[in-house]
């Protein structure tokens, strides 16, 4: 049912940590996991690896093209960055026109961001971030302390809810949305699959111990009970952990408020929502879920 993967010879959690010997199900793939494997062991957990989603290209590569390439010509005011795959994206694209990504983006465009990975990938790419939300890492968060007005470059995902763009644009900004990729069930096709550099260059054979499991190894052991908790990076994710069947009694962490209301909307009880989308934020989200106060 389980295929061990990746192990670096941390093989029996600390069950005076946190977490001591509870298994928790990260529904990420390994290269955006190992930051949050590393934590959640740590804590003294055991993490298990089911990925359900992963992401390609765009199909519609002339828009993101022509998007791109206004932005190197200073065309936008702002660039608004609402995930860490996106960042990815423009890093290609980047690399497509013989450019790193802070060439790519001119110094005179202002680059809003969500969430700390996200942040911290520009960062790492030498792109300043003026603008983050104060508090809730989301669309929501972003537009209460969006300026207004100005010409915004906005690439994202597929199946990105309006609530951004149309916030942008009530707040009187001129808004070019344009699809940078598509969320497609784990794996991506392998000549479309949006290449990603491993979290923090955590990868191969230092990487944070986990088990791999397949979604029929997953169901059942949350059957059986022997899975504590999984954690819903996003509506996609949640939308497929629905799709394993009764979680029973594994409680589910959320990362952020959509993601909670996605799985309500799915008749599924959150447990927890992580106030921080960061490793720290969610061990401590899973622990409340299982430590209820």
């Amino acid at each position: 049912m389980t295929q061990p993967s990746s192990r670096s010879g941390q093989d029996e959690p600390n069950g005076n940590a946190p977490l001591g010997g509870v298994r928790v199900l990260v529904t990420r793939s390994p290269e955006r996991s190992a930051t949050l494997v590393a934590a959640l062991r740590d804590a003294g957990a055991t993490p298990v690896l089911l990925p359900l989603i992963d992401f390609e290209r765009a199909r519609d590569q002339h828009a993101m093209d022509v998007a791109c390439d206004a932005l190197a010509a200073g065309a936008f005011d702002w660039l608004v960055v609402s995930s860490a795959t996106t960042v990815h994206v423009l890093m290609e694209k980047a690399a497509e026109r013989g450019l790193r990504l802070d060439q790519l983006v001119p110094a005179g465009t202002r680059v809003a961001a969500i969430g700390p990975a996200t942040r911290r990938l520009l960062d790492s790419a030498g792109v300043q971030v003026t603008l983050t939300p104060d508090a809730e890492q989301s669309a929501a968060g972003l537009l209460a302390v969006w300026p207004g007005g100005g010409t915004v470059f906005l690439p994202q995902a597929d199946i990105a809810a309006p609530t951004l763009a149309e916030g942008l644009a009530a707040a009187g900004s001129a808004v070019e949305a344009v699809t940078a990729y598509r969320t497609v069930d784990y794996p991506a096709a392998a000549e479309r699959r949006l290449g990603v550099q491993p979290e923090d260059g955590d990868a191969g054979p230092q990487a944070p111990s986990y088990y791999l499991l397949t979604p029929e190894a997953a169901a059942a052991e949350i059957a059986a009970g022997k899975i504590a908790a999984v954690i819903a990076a996003s509506p996609s994710a949640v939308r497929r952990i629905a799709g394993l069947g009764p979680l029973a009694a594994c409680r589910l962490v959320a990362i952020g408020r959509s993601t909670a209301d996605q799985a309500a909307a799915l008749g599924l009880d959150v447990a927890a929502v992580a106030t921080e989308p960061t490793p720290d934020g969610l061990v401590a989200a899973v622990a409340k879920a299982l430590n209820p106060p």
